[in-house]
């Protein structure tokens, strides 16, 4: 089939019109990317956005591969010589795998089964007479002309046994009735978990799901993957419980059921034993497969909301920085960058050894900061980050250089990115510490341009990201940091392979060839400069041009998002406006005597043109906020110094389906319930906050023993900490004595479960 077949399904899943899926899948067909197609060809498709057409791509991946199943499937049917007409239809008609399946299943080669036997033993006439619902005969005597002890059929039990095995392989094969007993526990079933004897003697993450059960209809998926981590960590067994009796009913009636007929008994024990043996095993695997397949979308998804605002951060620009990586035995490793982030020089320090190391330490800080006159100092937040910043200030304002602002960093995945080929080739002979130290710094400056170096897994902001599926992880983070890096725009004479690879139609191997010619020839001094790249040809040039940024170029456009093909477009604009090209980027007054719709035409819509202007008013502009530098309380350093009442400024770091947590500058952060997060409702904390948000908090509990920090946003006036409620439902007493306390810690510590 082809793609353009599938435009009406996908647009009906996504609430579209057949005509803009038509024109996505045409445009992805011609080569084209989201991004460029997303940005500059708004008219083709309706103005839809990167979501709504990455959507369209995934759904477009789905189906193709939905009908080379179908295809395989109608092969190996027709093969065996049973393909019908009504079958080919039902066949053609599926637009779900499972559906796909549940048809195929009769047919699909197995091993030998327990019908199988029966049929070689030649008891099919007797399961047809069971099918049959007849209100005449005897099933004893009809079943006594099968006798066989050669075939091991010693008695008529025997012999109706066979046949019965015969039925409830017809019963389990049906389609239908797969169907209704998969979407009957779906939505009314539960999903219990019990603790794996002998019950662990010290307390344990899971310790509310020892007996628990919830509807699977309505487990959030946060909870789902905190009981599969229990049950993988071998502390749980999780399964899901059905009430059989209305998927027997149906299945009764679906087979033509007669309460008169002397096969009656026989095919109710048939369909019972059906579904107890064939189809009850295999559905309730289906729907936990589904189950977590809809949980690891649900954490993706919040995995990739939270990695977008990290991405997103304000940068602090181009400025010179100081980069520090804290450690109290190893010493602090401080770098100097320039504005471009260029390194420098790099010195280790000792503030945390001694009066006289501390002493060395303060000589030779100041005279890295001579060297850099750094506008701030990047401080990672990891191991002796605190008090690594104290002594930082202390020696600024010591010396009189209050002005340096001192800024603690998320360090979180610059080991991975120092170890990493990435970094090996950008400092080859410097130690992994000091490309810590790097990495810190230049996050600082621009954390998207240094992010997009590191398995965006390693930056730590998801729930449950080893848990999931990697395939769609990776898939969806990798989507996530396109969109990012060409929102943005990348400035080609600084840009580094990592995030050139992420920009609209260039990718690793053309990304690396951009930066040799770069090396051998010098800065690119115009877009047009990209043609002789070599590999790098029309189609890649059209992709990614209006993505990247030359500052130093000698035509305006060039620092712009306007794509090199309106180049002609705008120069008749500045010429309509009586003023050059160079006067008409940004200047406001001259763009508004602009009258749009003059510009509109066959190949160059409204929103085209719109997009234009809005672009030459604010030429090159960088979406990503004004940077602000946090606040962390000086007193407040450790664990220990954090008490209850306590009100701090925070930076959120994850945002889960649960809650936020929050860096208070004591390396560990806190949670903030989502009960906790807002004086009004809220389902969704995503609605609320967003990674990197600064938060005003307060402290609700300190657990020392466990590492944990309760917190609220609300309002004081608003109360205290309430109790959790809780969906699922405690069953019994498992731990002994332990179920009381283990309900209480759920309901008052918002990481129970994690």
């Amino acid at each position: 089939m082809a793609d353009c077949c599938f435009s009406d399904v996908i647009a009906t899943e996504l609430n579209l019109s057949p005509r803009q899926v038509r024109a996505v899948i045409q445009l992805f067909e011609e080569g084209c990317t989201v991004p460029f197609i997303a940005r500059y060809r708004k008219e083709v498709h309706g103005n839809l956005d990167e979501v709504q057409i990455s959507s369209i791509q995934e759904r477009l991946g789905y189906h193709r591969e939905l009908e080379m199943r179908r295809e395989t499937i109608l092969s190996s049917i027709l093969q065996q010589g049973k393909l019908t007409d009504e079958l080919k239809s039902k066949l053609l008609a599926c637009t779900k795998r499972t559906e796909l399946e549940d048809l195929y299943l009769p047919y699909r080669p197995k091993r030998r089964t327990r019908a199988m036997i029966a049929r070689e033993k030649g008891l099919q006439p007797l399961a047809d007479a069971i099918l049959s619902q007849s209100l005449s005969g005897d099933p004893s005597a009809e079943a006594a002309l099968f006798v066989a002890p050669e075939k091991d059929l010693f008695d008529t039990l025997s012999v109706l046994k066979g046949a019965r095995d015969i039925v409830a392989e017809v019963v389990a094969e049906d389609s239908e009735v797969r169907g209704f007993a998969r979407a009957y526990l779906a939505k009314h079933g539960l999903v219990r978990s019990e603790v794996v004897e002998p019950i662990p003697e010290e307390p344990t993450k899971f310790e509310q799901y020892y007996d628990f059960e919830e509807p699977i209809a309505a487990i959030p998926s946060h909870r789902f993957l905190a009981l599969k981590r229990g049950e993988a960590e071998g502390v749980l067994r999780v399964s899901l419980i059905g009430n059989s009796e209305s998927s027997v009913t149906f299945a009764l009636e679906k087979f033509g059921f007669n309460p008169g007929s002397v096969w009656a008994e026989q095919l109710e024990m048939a369909v019972k034993e059906a579904y107890r043996r064939l189809v009850a095993p295999s559905i309730e695997l289906d729907v936990i497969v589904a189950m977590k397949q809809e949980a690891d979308r649900a954490a993706v998804e919040v995995f990739a909301e939270n990695l977008r605002h990290l991405l997103l951060q304000a940068p602090l620009g181009e400025r010179g920085v100081i980069g520090i990586d804290p450690g109290f035995r190893t010493g602090c490793k401080c770098v100097a960058l320039d504005a471009t982030g260029k390194f420098l020089r790099h010195v280790t320090i000792y503030p945390e050894q001694g009066q006289q190391k501390a002493i060395e330490a303060t000589v030779e800080l100041l005279k890295l900061i001579a060297l850099a006159s750094p506008y701030a100092i990047a401080i990672g937040n990891g191991t002796a980050g605190r008090e690594t910043e104290q002594f930082v200030r202390q020696t600024l304002k010591r010396s009189g250089k209050t002005e340096i602002l001192v800024v603690p960093v998320n360090e979180a995945g610059a080991s991975v990115y120092s170890a990493s080929s990435v970094a090996r080739e950008e400092f080859p002979d410097l130690d992994l510490t000091i490309r810590g130290a790097i990495s810190i710094g230049r996050r600082l400056q621009d954390p998207l341009a240094e992010l997009v170096k590191i398995d965006p897994k390693a930056i730590g902001v998801g729930q449950y990201q080893h848990d999931v599926n990697q395939t769609l992880l990776a898939s969806k983070l990798d989507e996530v940091v396109v969109r990012c890096v060409n929102n943005v725009g990348v400035e080609l004479n600084t840009a580094s392979v990592p995030l050139l690879t992420r920009v609209s139609g260039i990718g690793p191997a053309l990304a690396r060839c951009i930066v040799a010619y770069r090396d051998a020839n010098g800065a690119f001094r115009s877009r047009d400069d990209l043609l002789r790249v070599p590999g790098l040809g029309a189609k890649s040039f059209e992709q990614c041009a209006g993505f990247l940024r030359i500052r130093d170029s000698a035509h305006p456009l060039d620092r712009s998002a306007v794509h090199p093909e309106r180049y002609a477009l705008v120069e008749q604009m500045a010429a309509d406006a009586g003023v050059p090209l160079t006067a008409l980027v940004g200047d406001p007054a001259a763009i508004a005597r602009i009258h749009p719709q003059r510009y509109v035409s066959a190949t160059v819509g409204q929103l085209t043109v719109n997009d234009i202007l809005d672009e030459l008013r604010k030429p090159g502009r960088d979406p990503r906020a004004v940077f602000e530098p946090p606040a962390f309380r000086e007193d407040v350093c450790t664990i220990e110094d954090v008490r209850p009442g306590m009100t701090l400024e925070g930076i959120v770091t994850n945002v889960t389906a649960f809650g936020a947590f929050v860096d208070i500058g004591v390396h560990q952060d806190g949670l903030v319930h989502v009960s906790e997060l807002s004086d009004r409702f809220v389902k969704d904390p995503s609605e609320v906050v967003k990674a990197g948000d600064k938060l005003k908090v307060r402290v609700l509990e300190v657990d020392l023993k466990r590492r944990r920090i309760s917190l609220s946003a609300r309002s004081e006036a608003k109360g205290r900490f309430k109790p959790m409620s809780f969906p699922g439902k405690m069953r019994g007493n498992p731990s002994r004595g332990k179920a009381a306390s283990s309900a209480t810690t759920f309901s008052n510590n918002p990481f129970a479960g994690l």
